[in-house]
């Protein structure tokens, strides 16, 4: 009578494929993911006891703070402007690069469009350049020394705005960001356009729509999804801005060491050795993302597909 034995192994074996292909991304998520983040929470609960002046390598020990570094941070004036800084720099950011990456995505998608390969690729040829480059670029472009649009301001007998001050700082580093992250939305918005059944659009024609209404009033709430998407990464983005006012900062004496909260995290933990103070700094910051990104996902999903 044949056993049931060598069945019993292939299934078993059969369950553990998928286990198997996933193991190397498990093991690359919980080493360069999950176990830094646990590292930065056990780091913030500890901090650094010195003993006279501190001269003697044996003379600082780590020991158990508690929350102190977390009653720090959270009383720390510094970064709570930063916070809002990132908010009011997010709040001008986000409708105007959204709202361009839109416009172009509809203007690309529009049946008299022309020439949308080379349009694709001029609009989305800002995201390859690298944050750091393209700061950079528009560090000397703000600069009236340097600035090529400084002979068009002699032609006309105007002076160059400065652009660096304390009133448009803000503006400066935003246009960064939507410089560089117009493209790579208006790519995903595109694609979802594309994807969009022909028939709703004959049948759009046929019912006398323009293409300006067609826009408005098939397309847009059409690729709603697309748009929550691209926000949503958008905010995430927003609110993890670092390299461009970095950049600009040796440039623009307006930006300071704490200018963005990730900014006061990385200056206190590399300027001012506290990296126990950094760490629940950090904590805090990714707690405001987490807490901010998740109450607009939910708000957004229930006024758009009607989702509790």
């Amino acid at each position: 009578m044949p056993t049931t034995r060598p069945r019993s192994r292939r299934g078993l074996g059969t369950r553990a494929v998928p286990y198997a292909a996933i193991a190397p991304a498990a093991a690359l998520f919980l080493a360069f993911f999950a176990a830094p983040i646990g590292f930065a929470i056990a780091m913030s609960f500890r901090g650094v006891h010195v003993k006279g002046l501190g001269l003697d390598p044996h003379s600082r020990t780590e020991n158990w703070v508690g929350t102190r570094n977390y009653s720090e941070a959270l009383g720390d004036s510094e970064l709570w402007h930063g916070v809002l800084r990132t908010l009011a720099y997010g709040a001008f950011l986000l409708p105007v690069m959204l709202g361009l990456a839109l416009t172009f995505a509809l203007l690309l998608d529009s049946a008299r469009a022309r020439l949308t390969r080379f349009a694709r690729l001029a609009i989305f040829l800002p995201y390859a350049v690298p944050v750091v480059i393209a700061s950079l670029l528009w560090g000397f472009m703000y600069l009236p020394t340097v600035s090529p649009f400084q002979p068009l301001f002699h032609l006309l007998g105007i002076r160059m705005p400065d652009v660096l001050s304390n009133s448009t700082i803000l503006f400066s580093v935003a246009n960064v960001g939507i410089w560089g992250g117009t493209g790579y939305n208006m790519i995903v918005i595109y694609t979802a356009l594309r994807a969009l059944p022909t028939e709703v659009y004959e049948a759009a024609r046929l019912d006398g729509c323009s293409e300006l209404a067609m826009a408005v009033r098939v397309k847009v709430p059409m690729v709603a999804p697309a748009l929550v998407l691209t926000g949503l990464f958008s905010i995430i983005a927003t609110l993890q801005v670092f390299s461009e006012p970095t950049t600009l900062m040796p440039i623009a004496k307006t930006i300071s060491t704490t200018w963005t909260p990730l900014m006061k995290v990385y200056n206190d933990a590399f300027g001012r050795d506290d990296l126990y103070g950094a760490a629940a700094e950090a904590v805090v910051v990714a707690a405001l993302m987490l807490v901010l990104s998740f109450s607009l996902l939910r708000f957004v999903n229930k006024r758009a597909f009607g989702e509790n």
